[in-house]
C-alpha cells in the first residue's frame, strides 16, 4: 500500500479502490499552495497538490478510487474541473503557479490543462494541452465534442476539441477583459461568460467548433460575475456574483438565455460569498456554499467561524427562492451534486473535509459526520450536462 492510499484510510474517507469510468464520478482539486492564519491567506511551498476521482454510486458514502498528483488552485471560481458526459475524461485547468521570492512564494499564471484518463484502471493522466493564461472556469459541451476555459490573466476563452480521447487546442477567442467562469448552453450553440472585473456576462456563438464573441449581446451584472451555471432545459442561466467579498452586494442574476436577446429578469441575494455554485441535474434546485466571513482575517469585523449551505428552489421565470440552510466549515468552496440530484456535497478548504447533504423538499440535510479529506479541497464538479 503507498503512502497516499493509506494516508487515506487514515483520514477517514473511502480506501481507493480502482475501477473502470463511471457516470457516478465527480472531481475533487486539492490545492496545498494556499494557507490560512490569523492574517489571513498566505503562500505555501508547491509540490503537494493532488486531484480526487470520487465514486458516488452510493451517494450517502462517496468513495476515492484514485489520487493523482496534479496541480490545481484555490485562486478562482471553484470550476475548474469538469468530466465529459459519457464520465470517461476529466479535464483540469491549472490557474496559477507559484515561483520562489526571496524566503516567500508568489504567484504567477499557469496555462496547463491536464487531461485524466477516467477509463484507465487506475485513473491516469493522459495528456497535459497549453491553453490561455491562467485558466479558472472550465465547460463541457455536452455532446462530450468541445470545451472551453475563461482565461483571466489571458483575458480570453480557449477552445479545444475532444475527439475519441484527444483533447486539442483550437486556439483562443479574445474577450479584451478578465475571463472568470463559463458555461454552454445544452444544445451547444452557446456559452455564456462572465467579465468579473467589467461586472457583465459576455454571450459566445458555437457553429460546431467554430467559436465567436459578439460583443454587442453584453449582459449587465451585479458587481463580480465570478461562477456561472444553465438550467439543464436551456432556459436560464445564473450568474453568481460575490459583490465586495465583505458582507456587501453578492447576488445571484437570473438570465433568459433563449432568443435573440439574452437579459437579466431577476436578481436575488442568498447571503455573503457564493463563490461556489452549482444547479441541480434535474433542474430543480440551485445551491451555493456561503463563505460568510470564515475567510477572513480575526481582526477583521464580519469574520465568521464557518460558512452556510443555501438550497433554493428555481421557479418560473428562473425566480430563485432560498427554501433551506445548513451550517458548513471554514471557506467552502467546491460542490456537487449526486447524479439524482437528492444529495449535495461541499467541501470546506481550511477544515480539509467534505460534507454530505441529503435534500428533502428543499432542506438540506447533513448525511454522517464530515469527512476528512487528505487535503485542502478547493474545486468540485462532476458530469457535464
Amino acid at each position: 500500500m503507498n503512502m497516499r492510499a493509506a494516508l487515506l484510510i487514515t483520514c477517514g474517507l473511502a480506501t481507493i479502490t480502482p475501477a473502470l469510468a463511471s457516470t457516478h464520478d465527480m472531481l475533487i482539486g486539492l490545492d496545498e499552495k494556499a494557507a490560512y492564519g490569523p492574517n489571513g491567506s498566505v503562500n505555501a511551498e508547491p509540490g503537494h497538490d493532488a486531484v480526487l476521482v470520487v465514486d458516488v454510486s452510493n451517494p450517502a458514502k462517496p468513495r476515492i478510487r484514485a489520487s493523482l498528483p496534479l496541480m490545481n488552485s484555490l485562486l478562482g471560481p471553484p470550476t475548474n474541473l469538469q468530466i465529459t458526459s459519457d464520465g470517461k475524461l476529466g479535464l483540469i485547468a491549472n490557474s496559477v503557479v507559484m515561483n520562489k521570492d526571496g524566503d516567500a512564494w508568489k504567484t504567477a499564471p499557469d496555462n496547463k490543462l491536464f487531461v485524466i484518463d477516467l477509463n484507465a484502471n487506475p485513473p491516469k493522466l493522459a495528456d497535459t494541452v497549453t491553453v490561455g493564461a491562467q485558466p479558472s472556469g472550465i465547460a463541457i459541451s455536452n455532446k462530450g465534442d468541445l470545451a472551453l476555459t475563461a482565461n483571466r490573466a489571458g483575458k480570453s476563452v480557449s477552445v479545444l476539441s475532444i475527439q475519441n480521447g484527444v483533447v486539442k487546442s483550437l486556439g483562443d477567442v479574445p474577450m479584451e477583459q478578465e475571463a472568470a467562469a463559463v458555461v454552454i448552453t445544452p444544445d451547444g450553440t452557446r456559452a455564456f461568460v462572465c467579465l468579473n472585473l467589467v461586472n457583465k456576462i459576455a454571450v459566445l456563438n458555437i457553429d460546431g467548433q467554430k467559436v465567436t464573441y459578439d460583443k454587442t449581446l453584453d449582459i449587465p451584472s451585479a458587481f463580480n460575475p465570478y461562477n456561472i451555471d444553465i438550467t439543464p432545459d436551456g432556459k436560464y442561466v445564473i450568474a453568481s456574483n460575490t459583490g465586495a467579498m465583505k458582507n456587501n452586494a453578492d447576488a445571484e442574476v437570473i438570465i433568459e438565455a433563449t432568443g435573440p436577446h439574452p437579459h437579466v429578469v431577476n436578481i436575488m441575494s442568498p447571503g455573503t460569498g457564493p463563490e461556489g455554485f452549482a444547479i441541480s441535474p434535474n433542474g430543480k434546485w440551485a445551491a451555493t456554499p456561503l463563505i460568510e466571513g470564515s475567510g477572513a482575517k480575526e481582526s477583521d469585523w464580519f469574520k465568521t467561524k464557518g460558512g452556510e449551505l443555501a438550497v433554493m428552489s428555481i421557479g418560473p421565470g428562473g425566480k430563485l427562492t432560498v427554501t433551506g440552510k445548513a451550517p458548513l466549515g471554514k471557506l467552502p468552496e467546491g460542490i456537487a451534486y449526486s447524479p439524482n440530484s437528492d444529495y449535495i456535497y461541499v467541501g470546506n478548504f481550511v477544515d480539509k473535509d467534505l460534507q454530505v447533504f441529503r435534500i428533502n423538499n428543499g432542506k438540506p440535510t447533513q448525511v454522517g459526520p464530515n469527512i476528512k479529506l487528505p487535503g485542502q479541497p478547493a474545486s468540485m464538479r462532476g458530469l457535464a450536462r
